[in-house]
């Protein structure tokens, strides 16, 4: 049997190796701490992330956990302004075949744990960090931080961030500081006054900050995550700051967004970093994922979607033998680039969307609120409407051989089959006048 080394079992680790191992192929999965687990709070899933989630054979799963999200709203932070909403109603599911929904980043990470568990392919093995690797006659040799080595077929590099699979393979030093910290708090739903409960995905642009929050860990929890463009001078992840230190860097915000940010306490703050796309993720049989191969800023509300969507393309890549594993990988690596690179530039570009002043913010605004929930749907069906996850412009159209629709198993009710909205638009709206600045 075909032996694929993982190293990292963050998510985009353990959804990888659900899909390789659903390939016949024996999967170790090596992982730096001593116990499998995942930090941090709300992760959102937009259709693309429930798609790949389906195709690991966990949408009903995700039903269980996953809370429905009504719109994303749009606020102006400092007038408190309902600038526009993207409805994610029956038209939304419909027209992208499911639904978009909040999690708590470590109940979705406990499932894909139980499912890997249950595999008899999986071997999770804690405590094995891995620090490099050497390219071997038919395979790789995967080097441990302990001096030891693991023998395998093919080795996925799913270590994140600091990735010690891309430092050998891709060599680009320390991630890019991007000079905007973002804090996090849960707030149990009960201590939240009913009047600012809301099945929405919400932010607040205001001035060089926004702030959005929205329900996690089914409605019991409400995640609050506000972003300020603070120029920290080093980076730092998960430390503790004072409750003032948020209000002082919010004050700006409007009354509404003042009372939500007030529900926190506990705060954390880490400072967001990425790194500049690079196109070759792969050396023979070793090849990256998810963080590793391509971090990007969270303005895009998609880092865990296309760490899911490497995961299936790469595993359904891989229904071959090991003799074929260097040529899969490098079609993974092309069949991924491209997209992953434009959700990248897309997360860098919201900062302009949510963080505009004066009249360039007057201008964004004018331009979000004439956009129709059709404008809207055109504006996102590349990225939430795509099927195979394997090109910039992956086709948002439905497979025509596939009647079904994809609503969390059922959980939201099917979707009644029409597909009004989905006819290619005749141009494509980009907002690109909004940042001009009509002064």
């Amino acid at each position: 049997m075909t032996t694929v080394a993982i190293a990292g079992g963050g998510i985009g680790g353990l959804a990888t190796a659900l899909s390789v191992s659903a390939q016949g192929h024996r999967v170790v999965v090596l992982e730096r701490s001593d116990v499998f687990a995942e930090l941090g709070a709300g992760i959102q899933l937009a259709p693309n992330g429930m798609h790949a989630l389906d195709r690991l054979g966990l949408a009903a799963a995700v039903a269980r956990i996953a809370v429905p999200v009504g719109e994303l709203r749009f606020m102006d932070g400092v007038s408190g302004e309902h600038v526009v909403s993207m409805p994610l109603d029956e038209r939304y599911r419909t027209r992208f075949r499911n639904a978009y929904v909040v999690v708590h980043r470590g109940d979705l990470y406990r499932l894909l744990l139980r499912a890997c568990q249950d595999s008899d392919r999986i071997d999770l093995r804690p405590s094995c960090p891995v620090a490099g690797y050497e390219r071997a006659d038919r395979g790789v040799r995967v080097l441990l931080a302990d001096g030891s080595t693991l023998t395998a077929d093919t080795l996925v590099g799913a270590d994140g961030l600091h990735s010690a699979v891309r430092r050998q393979l891709v060599g680009d030093g320390l991630p890019r500081n991007a000079g905007i910290t973002v804090y996090r708090s849960i707030v149990p739903m009960d201590r939240v006054p009913k009047d600012l409960r809301h099945q929405s995905v919400t932010w607040w642009a205001g001035p060089g900050r926004h702030f959005v929050h929205y329900p996690i860990a089914g409605g019991r929890y409400l995640n609050l995550a506000p972003s300020a463009e603070n120029q920290p001078a080093e980076t730092f992840s998960g430390t503790a700051v004072p409750t003032t230190v948020v209000r002082e860097e919010f004050a700006v915000l409007c009354d509404t967004a003042q009372r939500l940010l007030d529900l926190g306490a506990e705060w954390k703050a880490w400072v967001l970093v990425d790194r500049e796309p690079v196109d070759v993720w792969t050396d023979d049989r070793v090849a990256l994922l998810g963080d590793a191969a391509h971090p990007m800023l969270h303005y895009a509300a998609q880092g865990a979607c296309m760490a899911l969507e490497d995961a299936v393309v790469l595993g359904e890549l891989l229904d071959c033998s090991a003799a074929q594993f260097g040529a899969r990988l490098r079609r993974y690596n092309t069949a991924r680039r491209g997209r992953t690179a434009r959700v990248h530039q897309l997360a860098r570009d919201s900062i302009g969307l949510w963080h505009a002043r004066g009249t360039v913010a007057t201008a964004r605004n004018k331009a979000l609120a004439a956009m129709s929930a059709t404008d809207l749907y055109d504006y996102v069906a590349w990225l939430h409407g795509a099927r195979n996850f394997a090109a910039p412009d992956a086709t948002p159209l439905p497979d025509p051989a596939d009647a079904g629709t994809y609503t969390l198993a059922g959980y939201l009710g099917p979707a009644d089959g029409k597909h009004a909205d989905r006819a290619t638009p005749s141009g494509t709206y980009t907002l690109s006048g909004y940042l001009d600045d009509p002064a």
